[in-house]
C-alpha cells in the first residue's frame, strides 16, 4: 500500500511525459493521446531494465555517461519545443490520424523517458526502499513493482489525454487559441529541456 500511494504521488506529478500527452490529446484528440501515454509507458522499460541490471550505478557514478544521455535529452527537449513552435496545426474535429502518425507519436513518447538519466537514477533508488531486506528474489521483485509502476503511469496518462480532451472541445476551431496553446507548450518544452541541462547526478 505504501508503494501504490508513493508511485500514485510521483506518476501525478505533471512531468515532461504529462505535459507532451496534455498537448497531444489537445492537438490530435484522445486517439493519439492513448498512443502517447503508451509511448511514455514503454520509455519507463530501458529505465527498469537498467536499474535492475545496475547500469544506473553507471550513470551515476560516471559523469560522462550521464552527461551523454543528459545532453541527448535537453536537445531531443529543445526540438520537441521547435516542432511545437513551428507547427501550423490547429484544434479541430478530426481526431483520424494513420499508422505512420501512430507510431511518431509513440515514438516520441518513448524517447522523452529514455533519454532522461534521472528517470534510471530514480528507479536505482526508489523501487529498492519496498523490497524486504535481504531478498532473495531481487529481479523478479523489481520487475513486479515496476510493471505496476508503469501500469500507474499508464492509466494516470490516459485520464490527462482524457482531460485535454474534454477541454479541446471548449477550444476547437480558434486559431488565435490554438497558436496560443502551442506557443505555451513549445516554451514549456524548451524550459523543462534548460531545466534538465542544468541537473547534476544527485
Amino acid at each position: 500500500m505504501e508503494f501504490l500511494l508513493t508511485s500514485l504521488v510521483v506518476v501525478l506529478i505533471p512531468g515532461t511525459g504529462v505535459l507532451y500527452t496534455v498537448s497531444t490529446g489537445l492537438f490530435f484528440g484522445k486517439r493519439a493521446s492513448f498512443f502517447a501515454s503508451l509511448g511514455c509507458t514503454l520509455g519507463i522499460v530501458p529505465s527498469l531494465l537498467a536499474s535492475i541490471l545496475g547500469l544506473a550505478v553507471v550513470i551515476h557514478t560516471s559523469a560522462l555517461a550521464f552527461q551523454i544521455v543528459k545532453y541527448a535529452g535537453v536537445v531531443y527537449l529543445l526540438y520537441l519545443a521547435y516542432l511545437m513552435w513551428k507547427s501550423n496545426d490547429s484544434l479541430s474535429l478530426n481526431e483520424e490520424i494513420n499508422a505512420k502518425g501512430v507510431l511518431s507519436i509513440t515514438l516520441k513518447g518513448f524517447l522523452i523517458n529514455i533519454l532522461n538519466p534521472k528517470l534510471t537514477i530514480f528507479f536505482l533508488a526508489f523501487l529498492p526502499q519496498f523490497l524486504p531486506i535481504n531478498n532473495a528474489s531481487y529481479t523478479s521483485d523489481m520487475l513486479s513493482l515496476g510493471a505496476i509502476f508503469m501500469l500507474m503511469t499508464f492509466i494516470v496518462f490516459i485520464l490527462y489525454g482524457l482531460l485535454s480532451n474534454s477541454i479541446r472541445n471548449y477550444l476547437i476551431n480558434s486559431q488565435k487559441i490554438s497558436r496560443f496553446i502551442q506557443r505555451a507548450f513549445a516554451g514549456t518544452f524548451a524550459l523543462l529541456g534548460i531545466k534538465l541541462a542544468f541537473a547534476n547526478q544527485q
